[in-house]
């Protein structure tokens, strides 16, 4: 199928945008008008998008069916001080009741069930469940446009963060085994993130991957291993020798039960990978010649 965006309504650009752009980390927003009228509203148009300085940006839609602007932008405008509550896993069903379109003189920290708890620097109180709180101060606020779906880039400075302990590893990092994010997808669909769906991607940093350019033919042309495979055997920066010797036995006996056949070697290469096992893979399929 093939879309031309400009020939669709902005509903259905919006379904489908939604559900192919995804997951999106939700911006619990907590901010205060002039009379200091509380609101809270969860957005999924947000990210991280500088560290020096630290701005985050999320971005509060026209709404589409009435071109009307949510209370959230319309507290920005007159006290630009935001609190970003990053959401998780417990909070995910209070957070999306927060969402209703309660009128202006309701305060979704008690409609939803949430502790309000005073900022360190700022107005907008924080919301105590959460695992980490960002204090922000608005740099900007930049409309997309005027119609219905439009949306309002609210840059935001970080100031000051709060961690909650229990997510904190031995060296005070935060460990992303223990905060279970939440992310939003298409509809009504979230994505819950925990220790059974986390995986780690070496990352290149000063040292170049040799590229799958450069693996030998046999091996980039294998039928056997996909795209993944080949990434992660072309993300090392010098091509192994081979040590088939310095293999432990049981993956000596296993390639020997290859019979040193090249469709059996790759696959018990790419059993090696899905284990993260790189080193041995390469091993394996050095082994063949």
């Amino acid at each position: 199928m093939k879309l031309d965006l400009r020939t669709l309504s902005t509903v259905e650009i919006q379904n489908y945008l939604q559900h192919a752009i995804a997951p999106r980390p939700v911006c619990f927003a907590s901010t205060i008008d002039k009379e200091h009228n509380v609101n809270l509203s969860p957005f999924s148009f947000f990210n991280m998008f500088s560290s020096n300085p630290p701005v985050v940006i999320f971005s509060p839609a026209r709404r589409v069916r009435n071109n009307t602007t949510k209370h959230t932008l319309e507290n920005l405008k007159q006290v630009p001080e935001v609190v970003i509550n990053i959401v998780d896993y417990n909070m995910v069903q209070q957070v999306s009741l927060a969402s209703c379109e309660y009128p202006k003189e309701i305060n979704e920290f008690i409609k939803a069930g949430f502790t309000a708890e005073d900022s360190t620097l700022i107005r907008p109180p924080m919301v105590k469940e959460s695992k980490v709180k960002l204090e922000c101060l608005v740099k900007e606020i930049k409309p997309l446009g005027t119609e219905g779906g439009a949306g309002n880039l609210v840059i935001c400075e970080v100031i000051f963060m709060h961690i909650d302990d229990s997510i904190l590893d031995e060296n005070n990092k935060i460990d992303q085994t223990k905060l279970h994010h939440i992310a939003r997808l298409g509809g009504d669909w979230y994505a819950k993130i925990d220790s059974s769906n986390l995986f780690k991607v070496p990352k290149p940093n000063t040292q170049l991957g040799i590229g799958i350019d450069a693996l030998p033919s046999a091996i980039k042309n294998s039928k056997h291993l996909s795209g993944n495979d080949l990434g992660m055997l072309a993300n090392i920066h010098v091509m192994p020798e081979n040590k088939f010797e310095n293999l432990p036995q049981n993956i000596k006996s296993a390639i020997a039960d290859c019979n040193f056949n090249e469709e059996s070697i790759h696959k018990l290469a790419k059993n090696l990978l899905q284990k993260n096992k790189i080193e041995a893979a390469w091993q394996v399929l050095l082994s063949s010649g």
